[in-house]
Parts: C-alpha cells; structure tokens; sequence
C-alpha cells in the first residue's frame, strides 16, 4: 500500500474480500438509517453533525438491498468459479442471472414461467437476506420480465440506478483476471437489469476501482487510473466522466457541506452520482501522504461523510465501506460497528466462499 514504515501492512486478499463485503455492510447499514430523510431531517434526528455512529441508531441496525445483492453477485460469481475449477466452462453472467432471480424470488417477486427456475444454494436458505428492505424498482422490474437482459437487447433501458453500482465491488475481487475481464463481468451484469449506459459503465468502473485497489495501487492512483479509463470508453456516457472529475476535484478542497456534496455531485439516486458520492468521500477524507492516521479512522469519517446529506445515503455509504475494506482490508473496520451489524455470520459466510474459490 504504501513504502512508508508508518504505513498499515498490506493486506491479504482474503483480509480485502472480508474487509470489503463487510465494509460495504456496514456503511448501507449506518445509511440505511437515514436513507430517505433530508439532511435537516438527519440533523434534527441526531444533531448537527448527523448520524456517526450506531449507538445513535434506536432499535438496531439493518442493512438494505445493497448488501442482499452484493452477497448474491458474490454467490453467482462464485458458482461460475466453482464450474471453472472443476473444469467445467459455465457462463458467468447466466450464473449471476441466476443468483439475481433467486434474488427476486426471496424480495416475495415471482419471474414469468419463460424464466428459469434456479436450484437452490446456501445463501437461500438465510432468513436475513429475504426481509424486503426497500428494493431498488429497476433491479425488481428488471428481473420480472424473464428475459436475461444484455447491453445489445436491454431491459429498462432508460433506468440508470444505483442498483447496478452498489452491488458490484465483488467484480474486483477476482484475482488474475484482466482488468478488461473485470470491466466486461461487471457491465454485462448491469445490464441484466439497468439498460442504460451510464448505469452499465459506473458498474464497470466501480469493479474497476476495487481491482486496482486489490491489486495494491493507492486510492488516488486507483482513481486516477478508472478516470483514465472511463474518459477512453469508446461509447462513454458523458455524465460518468464529469461526475468523477468533480469528485476527485471536490476532494482536493478537502470536506464541504452536505448541501454541496449534494449540489457538486448529486444525491446518489442514480448510478453514476452514487459512486461520484462514495469516491468522493474516501478521498476527501483520506489520511495525508505521510500515511499518518489509523485506517479505522478513516473509516469511521469516509463512511460519515457518505450517509450524511439528502439522498440515497445507503448506496453511497455502501460503496465508500467497500472501497476502504479493499484497501485496508479488516483493519479499517470498526470492531464497535461490527458488533452492532446485523447477521455477520452471513457476510462472513460469503466472503469465505469466495476466498475458497479464488486461492484454492
């Protein structure tokens, strides 16, 4: 991560896949809880500096579709690496659609009988993850049609949500594979239920962000290097680019207001706000060059930043957490906040599916 000596140690991968699927838990969880609110409604409920923390939450915490259909994204990557381990070709983006319509079936949705009937897995049977926590419409209407929906024959095409972005760290987590392999993964599964391009490529980037992350890079070279990429994207979507740029832009003047977060990049509602958003509050926030600051006090003001203005505060602070627990990996995770997240054992179970599948 960083040749100072006062740098956290680099990471397993193992530590980066738990730390990110348990990073981004966290901040949907914290997000969750003011999700639909305004940020004077946020500062009437826990103060002038909004909700940092989740001893402030009353009742518990519960994450959100964010986290359901990462953890799925996570099942059908990894039924897809099972196949290839075996020696068996599977398509990747059948497996997710598969997990996805699984998906579906547990948020009490039936797919059309022209859709396939997927066989069960372990994630089915976890009570946790069939409790209906606000789902994204288009992710819902994307997967009832039936069809499998590709960026050639898209269904919603007009939809560019953040139901693509907030579910597709898992996409970086793959080792050895081509960060042009990573990109493609993380579209085509976009487009299974978001047809438009912005929606597609802010996936795609996301995943993008996260490889590079895995991969050792900092934040700012990762950043820099998925701007490069999104701005060469032969058919890019005007929007990605400029939203990315004022993001790293905005964060070189350090931490502004929730009402200019909001005005600068938006409220997150749409793919390429939400990443701008979460990107935005990683950097903003990010420790300075010396690599003075402990990772898990990042964590804590990242995720803060990211859950605290109007708008879709679980999608951003669910992408800000991915993005520091692949950087960090569990060390950036506050052992107080884990205590309060709901069913670990869960998230953890997922991770540790993943890592078998990737290292073995």
């Amino acid at each position: 991560m960083s040749n100072d000596p006062g740098a956290p140690a680099v990471p397993s991968l193992e530590s980066r896949i738990h730390g990110c699927l348990l990073g981004g838990a966290l901040g949907d969880s914290l997000g969750y809880a003011v999700e639909f609110d305004s940020i004077t409604e946020i500062r009437r409920r826990f103060g002038p500096a909004g909700l940092t923390d989740f001893s402030a939450v009353d009742g518990g915490s519960h994450f959100s579709d964010d986290t359901q259909m990462t953890l799925y994204t996570v099942d059908g990557l990894v039924e897809a690496l099972e196949w290839a381990n075996s020696g068996v070709g599977a398509d990747a983006n059948a497996c997710l659609w598969l997990a996805y319509l699984r998906w579906l079936a547990s948020q009490g949705e039936a797919a059309p009988s022209s859709a396939p009937v997927p066989q069960p897995r372990w994630i089915d049977t976890q009570e946790v993850l069939r409790h209906r926590r606000a789902p994204g419409a288009a992710c819902i209407s994307g997967l009832a049609t039936g069809e499998m929906g590709t960026s050639f024959r898209p269904v919603n095409p007009d939809s560019k949500g953040c139901g693509t972005v907030m579910r597709s760290a898992p996409f970086g987590l793959i080792p050895h594979i081509t960060p042009d392999a990573v990109y493609k993964l993380s579209a085509d599964a976009a487009a299974l239920t978001h047809g438009h391009p912005s929606a597609r490529q802010s996936a795609g980037a996301f995943s993008l962000l996260i490889n590079r992350l895995v991969s050792g890079d900092t934040l700012r070279a990762a950043a820099a290097t998925v701007l490069d990429d999104v701005r060469a994207l032969v058919d890019a979507a005007p929007e990605l680019p400029l939203r990315l740029e004022a993001a790293v832009r905005l964060a070189e003047t350090g931490i502004v207001g929730p009402e200019e977060l909001v005005q600068q990049l938006g409220e997150g509602w749409v793919a390429e706000e939400a990443f701008a958003v979460g990107l935005y509050a990683v950097l903003a926030t990010a420790p300075d060059s010396t690599g003075s600051g402990a990772p898990e006090d990042h964590f804590r003001a990242a995720v803060g930043l990211a859950v605290n203005h109007s708008g879709d505060s679980d999608s951003t602070g669910s992408i800000a957490g991915n993005i520091l627990g692949a950087y960090y990996g569990e060390a950036c995770l506050p052992a107080a906040w884990l205590e309060q997240l709901e069913a670990p054992h869960v998230i953890r179970g997922m991770a540790d599916m993943l890592v078998g599948v990737t290292t073995a």
